[in-house]
């Protein structure tokens, strides 16, 4: 199955070079706006190239606000903060996630919960959610939701779609609703994504995306915030430039604020990868079909987009029997210079995570044990 796998790749990417997990694909009007923006001088926070960004990414995902901020990291930190999270504060998330979504928190003074993810989409499972909502928290006189093990309001809830694929986004959003809990979406991955035809990011009452290299499209570094909400567009613009306020030539700023607004010569980047992107999600699902194909012709587990999902298949992932099989698989396909990745550490066993609380983690734990990411770049 090993050496049947790297022939199926080599054939795919007609290559016997190294293949890397996922590198960007630069096809259109990347060099003509890039190099538009440096003869404009414009290569910072200022310039057209970022409302240019901010609008087309609106557009797409039929968000009415989006803010463009220097990484996905950033745009998590900012959603949280402007949803209300505050130091000493909890927010319940999923512990199979990329570091950036615990980080986000902790930003923010807060402090994560893990819940279970569901086996099928990967991302977070709305009935462990609701479990431990039910059995560990009440709701107080001002109707928030207190963790009485820890005596802390439990102020949102962030669900990641791993991998491209949407969570089961509104049996989650029902809980959050019962709960007074904030709904906020880590949709770093998903652009390009939809559950029931609505885009990831579109359900919470704001959400992040990430532009970094290894997306489907890339601005260099980069991420946006996406929300309806036109009170947090304001306040989002102004926390990521500084908190300064609007004056021609006064340097005034009303509170600790973030300089994380995106250059204009990343955005020029955004814009020129935006044109691409229905031709990219288009190859990649093509792609993961051919993986697919292959996968059943090995007897091999394949993540596949859930029901009444449309995924954009960022990265691949197989399902294999268990750890011993996950550890030869990546040991035979690196060194035959296919580039292969288990998930991510689960957050939970990290030195920064590691005491914090938790319900029955049993799929996560499953998963981490089996799940392996495949080269998934767009092919030429």
């Amino acid at each position: 199955m090993y050496e049947s796998f790297v022939r199926f790749v080599r054939k795919m990417y007609r290559t016997d070079e190294f293949i890397p997990l996922h590198e960007p694909r630069f096809i259109g009007n990347e060099k003509s706006y890039l190099i538009d923006t440096i003869d404009s001088t414009y290569v910072s926070s200022v310039g057209s190239y970022v409302e240019m960004f901010e609008n087309m990414v609106a557009d797409y995902v039929g968000s009415k606000y989006a803010i463009a901020t220097i990484n996905g990291t950033s745009a998590l930190h900012i959603s949280l903060l402007l949803t209300g999270v505050k130091k000493g504060e909890e927010v319940v998330t999923q512990s199979l996630s990329f570091v950036a979504t615990c980080n986000a928190i902790s930003y923010c003074g807060a402090t994560p919960v893990f819940v279970d993810v569901d086996k099928k989409t990967l991302g977070m499972c709305p009935l462990s959610f609701e479990k431990f909502v039910a059995e560990n928290s009440f709701m107080n006189a001002e109707n928030e939701c207190i963790n009485k093990n820890t005596g802390k309001v439990i102020r949102a809830c962030l669900p990641m779609h791993t991998f491209g694929h949407s969570v089961l986004i509104d049996d989650i959003k029902k809980v959050c609703d019962k709960y007074n809990i904030c709904l906020v979406e880590d949709a770093a991955e998903s652009l390009g994504s939809f559950k029931n035809s609505i885009h990831t990011g579109r359900t919470g009452k704001v959400s992040a995306i990430s532009f970094n290299g290894n997306k489907i499209i890339t601005s260099g570094s980069g991420g946006m915030i996406i929300t309806d909400d036109e009170k947090i567009s304001i306040e989002a613009k102004h926390l990521t430039t500084t908190a300064k306020k609007n004056h021609k030539w006064k340097y005034e700023h009303d509170r600790v604020g973030y300089n994380y607004r995106l250059p204009n010569l990343n955005a020029a980047l955004g814009c020129a990868q935006m044109e691409s992107l229905h031709k990219f999600v288009i190859a990649k699902r093509y792609l993961a079909n051919e993986y697919e194909s292959w996968a059943i012709s090995q007897d091999v587990g394949f993540v596949k987009e859930p029901s009444t999902s449309f995924s954009n298949y960022w990265l691949n992932a197989l399902v294999l029997d268990d750890k011993q099989q996950l550890e030869k698989f990546l040991e035979f396909t690196n060194s035959s210079g296919v580039m292969t990745r288990p998930i991510w550490e689960p957050m939970h066993q990290s030195s920064m995570y590691k005491n914090a609380q938790k319900i029955d983690l049993s799929n996560t734990e499953w998963l981490m044990e089996r799940i392996v990411n495949i080269p998934s770049s767009i092919l030429k």
